[in-house]
Protein backbone atom coordinates (compact mmCIF):
# COMPACT_ATOMS: atom_id res chain seq x y z
CA UNK A 1 0.00 0.00 0.00
CA UNK A 2 2.70 2.42 -0.92
CA UNK A 3 0.56 5.26 -1.62
CA UNK A 4 2.76 7.88 -2.82
CA UNK A 5 2.21 11.56 -3.02
CA UNK A 6 2.68 14.71 -4.94
CA UNK A 7 3.80 17.42 -2.55
CA UNK A 8 1.83 20.60 -2.96
CA UNK A 9 4.59 23.07 -2.20
CA UNK A 10 6.85 25.09 -4.45
CA UNK A 11 7.65 24.44 -8.06
CA UNK A 12 8.54 20.96 -9.18
CA UNK A 13 12.05 20.57 -10.57
CA UNK A 14 11.91 17.86 -13.19
CA UNK A 15 14.61 15.74 -14.79
CA UNK A 16 12.91 15.11 -18.17
CA UNK A 17 13.93 12.33 -20.50
CA UNK A 18 15.78 14.76 -22.75
CA UNK A 19 17.95 15.87 -19.83
CA UNK A 20 18.35 12.27 -18.68
CA UNK A 21 19.73 11.39 -22.09
CA UNK A 22 21.95 14.48 -22.10
CA UNK A 23 23.75 13.29 -18.96
CA UNK A 24 24.19 9.85 -20.46
CA UNK A 25 21.62 7.62 -18.80
CA UNK A 26 21.75 5.29 -21.78
CA UNK A 27 24.72 3.51 -23.23
CA UNK A 28 24.87 2.40 -26.83
CA UNK A 29 22.21 -0.26 -27.31
CA UNK A 30 20.00 1.21 -24.61
CA UNK A 31 21.64 -0.25 -21.47
CA UNK A 32 21.91 2.29 -18.64
CA UNK A 33 25.42 2.83 -17.27
CA UNK A 34 25.75 2.67 -13.49
CA UNK A 35 27.90 5.78 -13.43
CA UNK A 36 25.19 7.61 -15.35
CA UNK A 37 22.55 6.53 -12.85
CA UNK A 38 24.86 7.81 -10.11
CA UNK A 39 25.10 11.20 -11.84
CA UNK A 40 21.31 11.29 -12.08
CA UNK A 41 21.07 10.64 -8.32
CA UNK A 42 23.55 13.43 -7.65
CA UNK A 43 21.43 15.83 -9.69
CA UNK A 44 18.27 14.60 -7.96
CA UNK A 45 19.74 15.22 -4.51
CA UNK A 46 21.23 18.60 -5.39
CA UNK A 47 18.21 20.10 -7.16
CA UNK A 48 15.20 18.35 -5.68
CA UNK A 49 16.18 17.44 -2.14
CA UNK A 50 19.01 19.53 -0.72
CA UNK A 51 17.82 22.46 -2.81
CA UNK A 52 14.39 22.30 -1.18
CA UNK A 53 15.54 22.21 2.42
CA UNK A 54 16.42 18.64 3.42
CA UNK A 55 19.68 19.04 5.36
CA UNK A 56 20.33 15.76 7.23
CA UNK A 57 23.71 14.43 5.99
CA UNK A 58 22.60 10.85 6.65
CA UNK A 59 19.37 11.24 4.69
CA UNK A 60 21.16 12.92 1.78
CA UNK A 61 23.73 10.13 1.73
CA UNK A 62 20.98 7.50 1.71
CA UNK A 63 19.22 9.20 -1.20
CA UNK A 64 22.52 9.27 -3.08
CA UNK A 65 23.13 5.61 -2.36
CA UNK A 66 19.83 3.86 -3.11
CA UNK A 67 19.44 2.96 -6.82
CA UNK A 68 15.92 4.29 -7.34
CA UNK A 69 15.75 2.94 -10.89
CA UNK A 70 15.73 -0.63 -9.52
CA UNK A 71 12.38 0.10 -7.86
CA UNK A 72 10.73 1.63 -10.93
CA UNK A 73 8.93 -0.48 -13.58
CA UNK A 74 11.12 -1.01 -16.63
CA UNK A 75 8.90 1.07 -18.89
CA UNK A 76 9.34 4.02 -16.48
CA UNK A 77 13.09 3.77 -15.89
CA UNK A 78 14.07 6.80 -17.98
CA UNK A 79 11.99 8.84 -15.52
CA UNK A 80 13.41 7.24 -12.37
CA UNK A 81 15.04 10.40 -11.05
CA UNK A 82 12.39 12.94 -12.04
CA UNK A 83 10.78 14.99 -9.28
CA UNK A 84 7.40 13.29 -9.39
CA UNK A 85 5.68 10.06 -8.37
CA UNK A 86 5.60 7.26 -10.95
CA UNK A 87 2.99 4.52 -11.42
CA UNK A 88 3.91 1.02 -10.22
CA UNK A 89 0.61 -0.72 -10.98
CA UNK A 90 -2.48 -1.62 -8.94
CA UNK A 91 -3.36 2.06 -8.66
CA UNK A 92 -0.21 2.81 -6.65
CA UNK A 93 2.93 4.87 -7.20
CA UNK A 94 6.53 5.27 -6.08
CA UNK A 95 6.80 8.59 -4.25
CA UNK A 96 8.37 11.76 -5.46
CA UNK A 97 12.03 11.65 -4.27
CA UNK A 98 11.69 14.86 -2.26
CA UNK A 99 8.77 13.44 -0.26
CA UNK A 100 10.72 10.25 0.50
CA UNK A 101 13.63 12.33 1.79
CA UNK A 102 11.43 14.77 3.70
CA UNK A 103 9.44 12.07 5.50
CA UNK A 104 12.63 10.18 6.30
CA UNK A 105 14.25 13.27 7.77
CA UNK A 106 11.22 13.83 10.02
CA UNK A 107 11.78 10.38 11.56
CA UNK A 108 15.26 11.46 12.76
CA UNK A 109 16.51 7.86 12.67
CA UNK A 110 19.43 6.42 14.58
CA UNK A 111 21.49 3.51 13.32
CA UNK A 112 20.07 1.25 16.04
CA UNK A 113 16.39 2.11 15.49
CA UNK A 114 13.68 -0.40 14.65
CA UNK A 115 11.33 1.03 12.00
CA UNK A 116 7.90 -0.01 10.74
CA UNK A 117 6.78 1.04 7.28
CA UNK A 118 3.09 0.74 6.42
CA UNK A 119 2.87 0.52 2.63
CA UNK A 120 5.86 -1.16 0.99
CA UNK A 121 4.78 -0.44 -2.57
CA UNK A 122 7.87 -0.51 -4.78
CA UNK A 123 10.23 -1.08 -1.84
CA UNK A 124 12.13 2.19 -2.42
CA UNK A 125 11.24 3.84 0.89
CA UNK A 126 12.15 0.63 2.72
CA UNK A 127 15.57 0.66 1.04
CA UNK A 128 16.16 4.25 2.13
CA UNK A 129 15.16 3.33 5.68
CA UNK A 130 17.51 0.34 5.60
CA UNK A 131 20.42 2.69 4.88
CA UNK A 132 19.69 4.54 8.13
CA UNK A 133 18.12 2.21 10.71
CA UNK A 134 19.09 -0.99 12.47
CA UNK A 135 16.07 -2.99 11.30
CA UNK A 136 13.16 -2.33 8.94
CA UNK A 137 9.78 -4.08 8.89
CA UNK A 138 7.44 -3.28 6.03
CA UNK A 139 3.81 -4.21 5.39
CA UNK A 140 2.08 -4.30 1.99
CA UNK A 141 -1.57 -5.16 1.48
CA UNK A 142 -1.26 -5.91 -2.28
CA UNK A 143 0.39 -9.31 -2.57
CA UNK A 144 1.67 -8.73 -6.10
CA UNK A 145 3.42 -5.52 -5.06
CA UNK A 146 4.95 -7.26 -2.05
CA UNK A 147 6.49 -9.89 -4.36
CA UNK A 148 7.91 -7.23 -6.68
CA UNK A 149 9.24 -5.19 -3.78
CA UNK A 150 11.01 -8.20 -2.31
CA UNK A 151 12.67 -8.89 -5.66
CA UNK A 152 13.77 -5.26 -6.04
CA UNK A 153 15.12 -5.11 -2.49
CA UNK A 154 17.08 -8.31 -3.01
CA UNK A 155 18.46 -6.97 -6.32
CA UNK A 156 19.62 -3.87 -4.47
CA UNK A 157 21.22 -5.89 -1.68
CA UNK A 158 18.65 -4.90 0.96
CA UNK A 159 18.09 -8.42 2.21
CA UNK A 160 17.65 -7.36 5.86
CA UNK A 161 14.26 -5.69 5.22
CA UNK A 162 11.51 -7.97 6.54
CA UNK A 163 8.28 -7.88 4.53
CA UNK A 164 4.76 -8.97 5.35
CA UNK A 165 1.57 -9.06 3.27
CA UNK A 166 -1.21 -7.77 5.53
CA UNK A 167 -3.41 -4.80 6.39
CA UNK A 168 -1.02 -2.23 7.81
CA UNK A 169 -3.73 -0.60 9.89
CA UNK A 170 -3.02 -3.19 12.58
CA UNK A 171 0.74 -2.79 12.43
CA UNK A 172 3.07 -5.69 13.25
CA UNK A 173 2.42 -6.49 16.88
CA UNK A 174 4.89 -9.36 17.11
CA UNK A 175 7.76 -7.03 16.17
CA UNK A 176 6.64 -4.05 18.26
CA UNK A 177 7.50 -1.70 19.80
CA UNK A 178 9.05 0.51 17.11
CA UNK A 179 11.29 3.54 17.43
CA UNK A 180 9.70 5.02 14.32
CA UNK A 181 6.70 4.35 12.08
CA UNK A 182 6.14 5.73 8.59
CA UNK A 183 2.80 5.43 6.81
CA UNK A 184 2.69 5.95 3.04
CA UNK A 185 -1.08 6.02 2.52
CA UNK A 186 -3.64 8.63 3.52
CA UNK A 187 -6.05 7.77 6.32
CA UNK A 188 -8.83 9.83 7.86
CA UNK A 189 -7.47 9.11 11.35
CA UNK A 190 -4.35 7.76 12.99
CA UNK A 191 -4.72 3.98 13.47
CA UNK A 192 -4.75 3.26 17.24
CA UNK A 193 -2.77 0.00 16.84
CA UNK A 194 0.12 1.98 15.33
CA UNK A 195 0.09 4.45 18.21
CA UNK A 196 0.15 1.53 20.65
CA UNK A 197 3.14 -0.01 18.85
CA UNK A 198 5.21 3.19 18.93
CA UNK A 199 7.84 3.29 21.67
CA UNK A 200 7.91 6.10 24.22
CA UNK A 201 10.17 8.69 22.63
CA UNK A 202 9.21 7.41 19.17
CA UNK A 203 8.07 9.31 16.08
CA UNK A 204 5.42 8.56 13.47
CA UNK A 205 4.84 10.26 10.10
CA UNK A 206 1.45 9.80 8.45
CA UNK A 207 -0.70 11.67 5.90
CA UNK A 208 -4.14 12.47 7.30
CA UNK A 209 -7.11 13.57 5.23
CA UNK A 210 -9.82 12.62 2.78
CA UNK A 211 -9.07 10.34 -0.20
CA UNK A 212 -7.96 12.09 -3.41
CA UNK A 213 -7.92 15.49 -1.74
CA UNK A 214 -5.19 17.60 -0.21
CA UNK A 215 -4.04 16.01 3.05
CA UNK A 216 -1.76 17.04 5.90
CA UNK A 217 1.48 15.23 6.54
CA UNK A 218 1.49 14.83 10.31
CA UNK A 219 4.41 14.16 12.65
CA UNK A 220 3.41 12.47 15.91
CA UNK A 221 5.72 12.05 18.88
CA UNK A 222 5.12 9.92 21.96
CA UNK A 223 6.67 11.07 25.23
CA UNK A 224 7.93 8.81 28.00
CA UNK A 225 4.52 8.90 29.69
CA UNK A 226 2.80 7.74 26.50
CA UNK A 227 1.27 11.12 25.64
CA UNK A 228 1.00 12.00 21.95
CA UNK A 229 1.80 15.34 20.39
CA UNK A 230 1.10 16.05 16.71
CA UNK A 231 2.28 18.67 14.26
CA UNK A 232 1.16 19.30 10.70
CA UNK A 233 4.18 19.76 8.47
CA UNK A 234 3.27 19.78 4.79
CA UNK A 235 0.34 19.67 2.37
CA UNK A 236 0.47 16.45 0.33
CA UNK A 237 -1.68 14.21 -1.80
CA UNK A 238 -1.33 10.47 -1.18
CA UNK A 239 -3.46 7.68 -2.56
CA UNK A 240 -5.77 6.35 0.16
CA UNK A 241 -5.40 3.50 2.60
CA UNK A 242 -7.01 0.37 1.17
CA UNK A 243 -7.36 -1.58 4.42
CA UNK A 244 -9.20 -0.94 7.69
CA UNK A 245 -8.27 2.76 7.77
CA UNK A 246 -10.10 3.28 4.49
CA UNK A 247 -13.29 3.24 6.56
CA UNK A 248 -16.28 0.87 6.86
Amino acid sequence: MARHPLALIGALVLLPCALAQSIGLREEGGAPAEESWARARELMVASQIRGRGVVSPRVLAAMLSVPRHLFVPKDQRDSSYEDRPLPIGYGQTISQPYIVAYMTELLDLKSTDKVLEVGTGSGYQAAVLAELAGSVYSIEIVAELAVRAREALEAGGYTSVELRTADGYYGWEEKAPFDAIIVTAAADHVPPPLVAQLKPGGRMVIPIGAPWEVQALVLLTKDEAGNIESRRTLAVRFVPFTGRAAGP
